[in-house]
């Protein structure tokens, strides 16, 4: 699915797929992200993440799930129809992203539900993929979003 023209609910079927652009995950977006939302030691502290379980730093779950958005809304796929989200499901954390990562996001359209009380609105049900450079799933997300019909 591309972007060639702006795009509503009613532009949306179960089977498309978008995918971003890809981002360098530095160890300073790392550090500045979990020392103000996520303070855990293996977020924050490159040194003393090296004992932990994950053997250095790592970026924190909710950084990802961040990312995840960012590169998707960056596709410009939700730019004219976007009225929010009402909520997210099934999150799973596959594997750790780390300094050096380079993450992309894969999204296929799972199901499209027109609003049976509001006319002007629908709910598209996708399943966010994202992946590092080895093309590894570090996340799954399935998400809800609310889209303005033409």
């Amino acid at each position: 699915m591309t972007v060639d023209r702006p795009l509503y609910f009613d532009d949306f079927k179960p089977g498309d797929r978008v995918e971003s652009a890809p981002l360098l995950i530095t160890e300073e977006l790392i550090l500045e992200f979990a020392r103000f939302y996520d303070p855990q030691l293996f977020h924050t502290d490159p040194e003393a993440a090296k004992a932990t379980i994950y053997g250095g730093l790592i970026a924190s779950g909710l950084q990802t799930i961040a990312l995840t958005f960012k590169l998707y809304f960056e596709t410009g796929v939700l730019a004219a129809c976007s009225l929010g989200s009402p909520g997210l499901d099934e999150v799973r954390w596959k594997a750790p992203v780390r300094p050096g990562d380079t993450l992309r996001v894969v999204v296929d359209v799972l199901e499209v539900r027109p609003s049976t009380s509001k006319p002007d609105r629908g709910i598209v049900r996708v399943r966010y993929t994202t992946l590092n450079q080895r093309d590894e799933t570090v996340m799954t997300i399935n998400g809800n979003q609310l889209l303005r019909r033409r």
